[in-house]
C-alpha cells in the first residue's frame, strides 16, 4: 500500500513538472521573468540649500538637526502627500512632524529667525557697507570686521563683545548670563566650560550671527523647558530654520470658553510672576508683546512661544555694560533693525512693564465679554487700572494676586485641562 502511494505521488510531481515546462515555453516572457523586478522607488523630497539657509553659513544659526530634514524624518504638513512640493519659502514658520522612530509623529514649530526678505536686505547690507558689491560671500565679509576679529581672539564671551547689538536680552549683560550663553550653547558639543575653547571659528560665527538677529533660540537653549522654564523645546537648526516643539499661538483662543480663557489667564499672570521671581535671580521683561507672543501647548499649558523680544537683568550681579557703551554699532547691529533705533535704558524697566504690556494687548481681547456681572465688570475695571499702569502704591505681585483671586472660581477641572487633570480634582490649589 505504501508503495502504491509512493508511485502516485511521483506520478503527480512528474505531471506537474511536464505542465510547468510547457506553460514557460507557450509563454517566452515568463520564462525571461527570472530577472527581479525594479524596487520601488521612494519618493524624495529636495529641499534645496537656499531653502533652508544652508547657501549662507557659516552666516547662519547652525547644523545640528539638517539630518532629521535629509533622512525626511522631519516633514512639512504638506509633506503627508508625496506629490506636493515644499512650502514657499517667504513664509516667516511652518507647521511640521518630527520623528525619532518613523512609527511615532509629534508636531513641531519650523521657523525663520526674521523673514526671508528681511534676511536677504541684511545679506545685502553686509555686502555693500563692507566689500562695496552687490553680492559677496557673506563668511567672508563678516570675518574681516574688527567685532569678529574681537571674537576670534577672545577666551571668554564678554560684555564687550555683544555692546551694540539689536537684541533686548543683550542690552543690560551681565558676565553671569553671558558665561550661560557659551556653556549650554547647543549648536556645539557640550563642554561645560565657560571659556570658548570649544568653539572653533565657525561656531563663533554663527553664535556671533543668531545673537544678532535674533536670540529666540539661544532663550530656548540656555533656559530649556525641561528645567521648568516657560519655554518650548529647542530641537535644533539647519542653516536659517530653526525647529522647536510646537504650539498654538493665543489669537487662537481668543474665542474660548469662558473657563478655557480664565484658565489661561491665570497661567499667563503665572508666568509673568516667574519672570519677576525665580531661582536664577533673572529679571525677565518683554519690550513688545502681541497675539504670537505665548502660545498653548496640546495639553493646554501656556508657553512663551516667541522670545525675542525679551530682554534680561541679571539681579544678582547687574549690568556689566554702562547705557553709554550701548550706542556702539556696527554691522551686526543693523541685521534686523535700523541702524538709528534708540536703545531703551537699563535704568528705565520697572518691575510692572511686562504686566502693563499684557493688561494693555492681550488680557482685554482674551477675557473680553467671557464672564456674568458683577465678575465681568470688576476684571474690566482692573485690566483698565492696569493698562494706565497701575497706582504707584500697588505692586505688581499685589496686582497679579489680586486678578488671580477674580478669575480662580471661574476655571473647572476636567480633561481639557491634561497638564493639570487629574492633580486638580485632589488639590486644594485649583
Amino acid at each position: 500500500m505504501g508503495r502504491w502511494i509512493c508511485c502516485l505521488c511521483s506520478r503527480v510531481a512528474d505531471s506537474l513538472m511536464l505542465l510547468l515546462v510547457l506553460a514557460l515555453s507557450c509563454n517566452p516572457s515568463t520564462a525571461a521573468g527570472a530577472s527581479p523586478t525594479a524596487p520601488h522607488v521612494k519618493p524624495s523630497y529636495s529641499f534645496g540649500r537656499t531653502f533652508l539657509g544652508l547657501d549662507k553659513c557659516n552666516a547662519c544659526i547652525g547644523t545640528s538637526i539638517c539630518k532629521k530634514f535629509f533622512k525626511e524624518e522631519i516633514r512639512f504638513d504638506t509633506w503627508l502627500s508625496s506629490h506636493l512640493k515644499l512650502p514657499p519659502s517667504y513664509l516667516l514658520s511652518y507647521s511640521g512632524n518630527y520623528t525619532d522612530d518613523a512609527k511615532s509623529w509629534r508636531l513641531v514649530d519650523i521657523t525663520r529667525l526674521t523673514t526671508k526678505y528681511q534676511h536677504d536686505r541684511a545679506d545685502k547690507r553686509i555686502c555693500t557697507s563692507l566689500l562695496k558689491t552687490k553680492t559677496c560671500s557673506l563668511e567672508h565679509a563678516l570675518r574681516r570686521t574688527h567685532r569678529f576679529q574681537k571674537w576670534l581672539r577672545a577666551k571668554r564671551l564678554t560684555p564687550d563683545l555683544v555692546q551694540g547689538l539689536s537684541s533686548p536680552m543683550l542690552r543690560c549683560p551681565s558676565q553671569r548670563l553671558l558665561d550661560r550663553i557659551v556653556r549650554r550653547y547647543a549648536e556645539v558639543p557640550d563642554a561645560g566650560s565657560i571659556y570658548m575653547d570649544h568653539l572653533t571659528d565657525r561656531d563663533k560665527l554663527r553664535l556671533l550671527y543668531t545673537l544678532s538677529v535674533n536670540s529666540h533660540p539661544i532663550l530656548l537653549q540656555i533656559f530649556p523647558d525641561v528645567e521648568g522654564w516657560p519655554f518650548p523645546r529647542y530641537l535644533g537648526s539647519c542653516g536659517r530654520l530653526v525647529v522647536s516643539a510646537s504650539t498654538r499661538p493665543l489669537r487662537d483662543f481668543y474665542g474660548a470658553a469662558p473657563e478655557v480663557a480664565a484658565d489661561l489667564a491665570l497661567q499667563l499672570l503665572a508666568v509673568l510672576r516667574s519672570m519677576g521671581t525665580n531661582d536664577l535671580n533673572y529679571f525677565f521683561y518683554f519690550t513688545h508683546v502681541d497675539a504670537g507672543t505665548f502660545g498653548v501647548f496640546s495639553n493646554g499649558h501656556l508657553f512663551i512661544r516667541d522670545a525675542s523680544m525679551l530682554g534680561i537683568i541679571d539681579k544678582e550681579e547687574g549690568s556689566q555694560l554702562i547705557d553709554g557703551q550701548q550706542e556702539y554699532k556696527d554691522i551686526f547691529s543693523c541685521l534686523t533693525v535700523d541702524c538709528q533705533s534708540a536703545f531703551v535704558s537699563c535704568n528705565s524697566i520697572r518691575e510692572k512693564h511686562s504686566l502693563v504690556m499684557v493688561c494693555q494687548e492681550l488680557l482685554p481681547k482674551l477675557l473680553k465679554g467671557k464672564f456674568l456681572q458683577p465678575v465681568q465688570e470688576k476684571i474690566d475695571s482692573f485690566l483698565q487700572h492696569c493698562a494706565n499702569g497701575l497706582a504707584d502704591d500697588q505692586g505688581v505681585n499685589e496686582a497679579v494676586a489680586t486678578l488671580a483671586e477674580l478669575l480662580k472660581p471661574l476655571r473647572s477641572c476636567d480633561s481639557r485641562f491634561a497638564y493639570r487633570y487629574p492633580d486638580c480634582k485632589y488639590s486644594d490649589k485649583y
